[in-house]
């Protein structure tokens, strides 16, 4: 069973750039044919998908966080990472990284990991 789990800092100040790295195992991220999103979710809403990394290393983004939100991979590790530049506190939220047979679905998620930012 596939297995995902965020990392990185729990606090952030403005302006800076958050940076999330998900450590996948029993299953490898150049698998056909899947993706690897991050999804977040603002308190008080909903789940709001942000982009995702393909099998072949191709990227997708969300057209409202393009601008600001980078997705690369370590084949190597085994990871994927997040980083979303210029973050407001507006950005503060629980982030979880997906797998998914499609960018449209997920079958198996992480945890979750809190990310706040504040001065």
């Amino acid at each position: 069973q596939v297995q995902l789990q965020e990392s990185g800092p729990g606090l952030v100040k403005p302006s800076q750039t958050l940076s999330l790295t998900c450590t996948v195992s029993s299953g490898s991220i150049t698998t056909t044919y899947y993706y690897w999103s991050w999804i977040r979710q603002p308190p008080g809403k909903g789940l709001e998908w942000m982009g995702a990394i393909g099998y072949s290393g191709g990227t997708y983004y969300s057209p409202s966080l393009k601008s600001r939100t980078s997705i690369s991979r370590d084949t190597s590790r085994n990871q994927f990472t997040l980083q979303l530049s210029s973050v407001t506190p507006e950005d503060t939220a629980v982030y979880y990284c997906a797998r998914g047979p499609n960018l449209y679905e997920n079958d198996y998620w992480g945890l979750g990991t809190q990310v706040t930012v504040s001065s």
